[in-house]
């Protein structure tokens, strides 16, 4: 039986737009009628997830919720959420919806461990990293993480906050990202986990060319599994 998918969206726009894309081209298809309908709640009230968890911001969980049950209430059946961040929020949402609600990091993380991939670079927003949720993730399935120094994570939260949600890519200081890049491969990283996801759209942009673990496409591809449509694999 086919699903609809919701996506609990709006974190940022891009990065929503970019799931919805992907579950389109992730979908082996011939005509308008064999895509999953796709529900999309672009939520810009949702507080920013980064200030919620370092500094006391306000709390995204009740926006979260309502987009779950504004996307239940439309006949979503299972929902995504483009933003890596939010994850660490995850449990208290699923507490407030009985839909299943795909988990991306849990995804990514599977997907390194079938690929056989033993050290990752991970790339994210402040947030993400002070929680340490992809760390324990990788940890056990034995997978090693690398990190950015203190000056290449400031480039890459520049990178999505001002270049991406700002949308201004023009502001990314491309060259001394691919420092921060460069040095991560020096310490091991044999792939790049795009853990936020507004990075993806930075790397196809700005011609990144590095090996890389996209969330967003494996939940993309996730969703379209989960609805019953066949997946199409791009990459």
């Amino acid at each position: 039986m086919k699903k609809s998918i919701g996506i609990i969206g709006g974190m940022g726009p891009l990065a929503t737009a970019d799931l919805f894309e992907k579950i389109i081209h992730a979908t082996d298809a011939a005509r308008d009628q064999d895509f999953p309908h796709v529900i999309v709640d672009c939520n810009t009230d949702i507080p920013d997830r980064t200030a919620a968890i370092l500094s006391g911001g306000e709390d995204p969980v009740p926006q979260l919720v309502r987009s779950a049950h504004a996307l239940e209430r439309a006949g979503a059946q299972v929902l995504a959420m483009p933003c890596n961040t939010a994850h660490w929020f995850y449990d208290e949402l699923c507490r407030h919806t009985d839909l299943p609600v795909l988990h991306m990091l849990r995804l990514t993380a599977d997907s390194l461990e079938r690929e056989g991939i033993g050290t990752v670079g991970l790339l994210a927003t402040d947030g993400t990293i002070r929680t340490g949720i992809y760390e324990t993730l990788l940890a056990d399935r034995g997978i090693k993480v690398v990190k950015p120094d203190a000056v290449g994570q400031r480039r890459v939260m520049s990178a999505i906050y001002d270049g991406v949600k700002a949308g201004n890519l023009a502001a990314i200081d491309i060259p001394a990202l691919r420092q921060t890049l460069d040095a991560m491969l020096e310490q091991g990283a044999e792939r790049f986990v795009l853990g936020c996801t507004e990075l993806p759209i930075v790397f196809s942009q700005c011609a990144l060319a590095y090996s890389v673990a996209d969330p967003t496409q494996i939940l993309a591809e996730a969703a379209v599994a989960f609805a019953g449509y066949p997946v199409k694999k791009l990459y």
